[in-house]
């Protein structure tokens, strides 16, 4: 499919409930509101597409600005194969998080994923340290290479600006406590201290119904259950 087929079957796909949903969750026009699960079809569909050059297409989808097209953008782009050069473009063009949270997974997933972290988790721009935080969580998810000393640094940060950054990065930082805490005992204890002199992490979601996990709880039940799992 070319990008015309790909921009019209995305519109086809919208519903005016979507649109009202994302809307809520501070989306911006130009959008279709097609579902996640549609996006996530038609990625797998043009992926299975081998004569198809989806980094041009993922291109074009982000340069169209419609919401819709760049979080396909980024599920069918190729990390391995996207210039720096594209990240730190797109980067400036974030603006919910929805969209932040799209391209952290794809940089995330690519071998630029600490440099651009680094880079943007100290951004005065909401969107950015939001992607970055994200990214930190991810890095602490998956990626086994990274030593304890990496993330300490990060912990201080978190216990000594969380509270003063802007709305959508406190809630990426907590939820980089979180992975953080969930990626070793020894990291657990020291996050567990972090979070315990943080108490609650106030965010703004809106006329949602989302809800900010309090940090101590959800390392604690983590580990809970992957030792209850473990005993099986």
């Amino acid at each position: 499919m070319d990008y015309q087929t790909v921009l019209s079957q995305l519109e086809s796909l919208g519903t005016d409930q979507n649109r009202k949903t994302y809307s809520r969750h501070g989306v911006k026009e130009p959008m279709f509101g097609v579902s996640y699960a549609n996006l996530d079809k038609l990625a797998k569909a043009l992926k299975k597409d081998k004569s198809l050059d989806r980094t041009a297409l993922a291109k074009q989808l982000w340069a169209s600005g419609v919401y819709d097209a760049r979080v396909l953008a980024t599920k069918i782009a190729d990390p391995l194969v996207l210039d720096c050069s594209i990240y730190d473009s797109w980067v400036l063009d974030l603006d919910n998080y929805g969209l932040a949270d799209a391209l952290s997974g794809l940089v995330g997933s690519s071998p630029y994923a600490g440099e651009k972290m680094e880079a943007w988790v100290d951004s005065s721009n909401e969107w950015i340290s939001t992607a970055g935080w994200n990214m930190l969580g991810q890095l602490a998810l998956q990626d086994p290479s990274l030593s304890d000393g990496f993330f300490e640094p990060y912990l201080v940060e978190i216990q000594a600006e969380i509270h003063s950054r802007p709305n959508r990065t406190r809630y990426a930082m907590n939820n980089a406590l979180i992975a953080i805490g969930v990626r070793n005992h020894s990291l657990e204890q020291q996050a567990l201290v972090v979070a315990g002199e943080l108490g609650k992490v106030i965010v703004n979601h809106g006329q949602t119904s989302c809800q900010t996990p309090f940090a101590p709880d959800y390392i604690r039940k983590t580990w809970d259950y992957r030792a209850k799992k473990a005993a099986k």
